[in-house]
């Protein structure tokens, strides 16, 4: 299946004795050749593969059949993938075969994926970035500066979705939203399935070049009936394909251009608004665009000017059972592109057990751009960006500007970032973040930090650190944020200690905050074993232990959490979890809208969730908590229900009730919700979303139809609604409502 269709090149004729010469090539082979591979190999100590990419001098067409004699003349990877997932180190169970090519424009993947039950191949959809764990995939990462450190990461499933992203700082953080023009073809044979792919140049970032380059490179097959994930270049069972200091190399690239590299992307949108509570009821017409640049082969500029948000799907309810403000993340494309460049914050490293993460800390959160503290939209008069490398430096600039609006005055965002790679994996950098009211008034919030983020042992161990300060008028308290971190990983043990400080008057107005005027330490020690249990993957037990005090070395709260989690061959886990709490309130607080009074507060209270194959056609999870809450205590059911049946459809219902005592009193909290989506082909979709809040008895609903009519080109036809499930009398029913057509075209210079 072609993404966007072949592109127009002739098929040069095949004779019989060509398409005969070309079979040993890609067909299957015996068993024998499978097994003469070592039994068993060290994913740490092997040597890293390599790979000739070769320069395609004859027609290459995009159908997922691998027929063209151009592949019959490229290098091809040797040996046999090996598993980081269940059996590390040890050869897959099915055979992969990919081969490379380029020519002036593009660069292509042709993976032969032989599977002795191909009726069996899961597809978990066919949108784009789709849910590659649920899913049989292919996928390369690609590291175009051979930093070993960041790269570009595409995956393809049967169905022929795409999966793309960018990857940093070794595996540390990952960008989910960015999207690349590129196009796919897969084919289910009786052998296995195929997947033939083509990378435009334009698409990547590199060193343009007239001698030969090489690129940090990596393949990896997800086996999804059986749960088996395997790698080209080994890899440990704590690391992904996008570990690029454990990557292979491609050789041979040579005469490599960019081009022009630019692209614009003009829009226009059509709302129509109504409803009680509508900030701006009636009709709109706007339109605007979005530019991109290439001004180097290592820095991208962007440009936005009357930016239009109205295709990102509404934000998902949240019921708050503590007395912190709930996160929300970015949604919106613009800002999600090259984030990892803007990270400053709590890190949550996978497969590392940090005890915090970004939910917790941002010294810079877009989300405060173009958003009100209500989440509605505040609009943006337009904005730059330029993000790329300048030397050894990774370099993040970033300006937007608000439109005055219902009373508010507009803003200017200003944001500079700048890294240092250092001691090969590591590096050191600072952010300085403005916020300057316009057009009257004379607010302001700023936020300066620097930090240091080290990678030791080879990527085994994490030492991360930040100091940052704050600044607006009428500073009061302590405007200090600070944290170290050191984490441990290895295939068995898993450890890390945080302490932490962040001043009563810390506030990053362009950031998020979830706790201020404390001093925080955390610990955690866990294991990771694999025993000869039948059908058990993987045990692991582990104990934290967090404890907060206020700026006075008060204790505030503690936390000691004991748990078990077992991950089985087929990819369902069960865990178990105790968490024995103490809260000290200094004043009345609200606890899920009702007040607590002063006091201390000791309870506990036990998880139990299991969580199904979410591969198969029917999976589900449910979390289950009972014990203790402040002066109550909890009951709460949580879980999901998802039907599958074909790469097609995808249905899911998911809930949530708590029911709580608190003050002597007892109440529920309820949040219910259901999820569609339909996949005509990857390129045509509708899918919606409604949900039910209980605690503010309101329906939200988004339904949303999306074509993409040429690469990164988009229709996008939105319906969304908020109403009163239970309106007072003479009250509104529907609070807002609005109907969006929007036209996105990108064409490329």
């Amino acid at each position: 299946m072609n993404r966007f269709g072949p592109r127009p090149r002739g098929r040069p004729f095949a004779p019989a004795s060509l398409v005969a010469a070309l079979l040993p090539a890609w067909a299957p082979l015996s068993l024998a050749g499978q097994l003469s591979a070592p039994a068993r190999v060290d994913p740490d100590t092997v040597p890293r593969p390599t790979l000739e990419a070769r320069r395609a001098t004859l027609p290459i067409v995009l159908d997922g059949n691998l027929d063209d004699a151009a592949w019959s003349l490229a290098d091809s990877t040797r040996g046999v993938f090996r598993q980081s997932i269940p059996d590390q180190g040890m050869p897959s169970a099915e055979r992969t075969v990919v081969r490379v090519l380029y020519d002036e424009s593009h660069l292509y993947i042709g993976a032969a994926l032989y599977d002795s039950h191909p009726e069996l191949l899961v597809s978990a959809g066919m949108e784009q970035d789709f849910a590659t764990q649920d899913s049989d995939i292919f996928g390369f990462a690609l590291d175009t500066w051979l930093d070993r450190q960041n790269a570009f990461l595409f995956a393809v499933n049967p169905a022929g979705a795409l999966f793309d992203a960018q990857s940093f700082n070794d595996q540390q953080s990952v960008n989910r939203a960015w999207e690349g023009e590129v196009e796919v073809s897969t084919s289910v044979r009786d052998w296995g399935w195929v997947a033939e792919i083509a990378v435009p140049l334009t698409t990547l970032r590199f060193r343009e070049s007239e001698g030969a380059q090489s690129w940090g490179i990596n393949f990896s097959r997800r086996i999804r009936r059986i749960s088996e994930d395997s790698s080209w270049a080994p890899l440990s069972r704590q690391f992904r394909i996008y570990k690029m200091s454990r990557a292979g190399t491609l050789t041979g690239l040579e005469g490599l251009r960019q081009g022009r590299n630019l692209a614009v992307k003009p829009f226009i949108s059509a709302v129509r608004t109504g409803g009680e509570r509508a900030a701006n009821p009636g009709e709109t017409l706007e339109g605007g665009l979005d530019l991109k640049w290439g001004v180097t082969p290592q820095l991208t500029l962007d440009l936005t000017a009357l930016t239009d948000f109205s295709q990102v799907e509404a934000d998902e309810e949240q019921i708050n059972l503590t007395r912190f403000s709930l996160f929300f993340p970015e949604k919106r494309d613009f800002f999600l592109e090259n984030e990892g460049i803007f990270a400053f914050q709590d890190n949550r490293v996978r497969n590392f057990r940090t005890g915090s993460g970004p939910q917790n800390f941002r010294l810079f959160h877009s989300r405060r751009i173009g958003l009100a503290p209500d989440r509605t939209p505040v609009p943006i008069a337009g904005g730059a960006r330029l993000t790329g490398r300048v030397g050894g430096y990774a370099l993040g600039l970033l300006n937007m500007q608000t439109q005055d609006d219902r009373g508010r005055f507009g803003e200017n965002f200003s944001v500079a970032r700048l890294r240092k790679n250092i001691l090969g994996g590591s590096d050191a950098g600072f952010m300085l973040v403005n916020r300057q009211a316009t057009g009257g008034g004379d607010s302001f919030n700023r936020a300066l930090g620097a930090d240091l983020n080290l990678r030791l042992a080879g990527g085994r161990m994490l030492v991360n650190s930040y100091l940052a300060a704050t600044d607006e008028p009428d500073l009061s308290g302590n405007a200090l944020g600070g944290a170290l971190e050191v984490a441990w990983r290895d295939p068995l043990w898993n450890a890390s200690a945080l302490v932490k400080h962040v001043g009563d008057g810390f506030n990053p107005g362009v950031g998020f905050v979830r706790r201020r005027g404390i001093r925080r330490g955390f610990a955690t020690i866990g294991a990771h074993p694999q025993p000869s249990i039948p059908h058990v993957r993987e045990f692991n037990p582990y104990l934290d232990l967090d404890l907060f005090a206020n700026l006075d070395w008060v204790m505030e709260s503690r936390l000691i959490r004991p748990g078990l989690a077992i991950s089985f061959l087929n990819s369902s886990t069960l865990s178990f979890e105790y968490e024995a709490s103490y809260e000290r309130l200094e004043e009345p607080t609200a606890i899920a809208g009702t007040m607590v009074p002063i006091g201390e507060y000791d309870f506990g209270a036990l998880t139990a969730s299991w969580q199904s194959d979410l591969g198969r056609k029917l999976g589900g999870r449910i979390s289950i908590t009972r014990g203790g809450f402040f002066d109550g205590e909890r009951t709460s059911v949580s879980g999901s229900v998802t039907v599958r049946p074909s790469a097609h459809f995808f249905l899911e219902g998911t809930g949530q009730r708590n029911r709580l005592v608190l003050g002597g009193n007892g109440f529920d909290a309820n949040l219910v919700a259901g999820r569609f989506r339909y996949a005509r082909d990857t390129r045509t979709f509708l899918s919606a979303f409604v949900q039910y809040n209980e605690t503010t008895e309101e329906i939200l609903t988004n339904v949303r139809f999306n074509l993409i009519h040429a690469p990164l080109s988009d229709v996008f036809l939105v319906y969304s609604e908020r109403r009163s499930a239970d309106p007072a009398p003479g009250g509104p029913a529907v609070a807002e409502q609005a109907v969006t057509l929007k036209v996105t075209r990108l064409v490329a210079f």
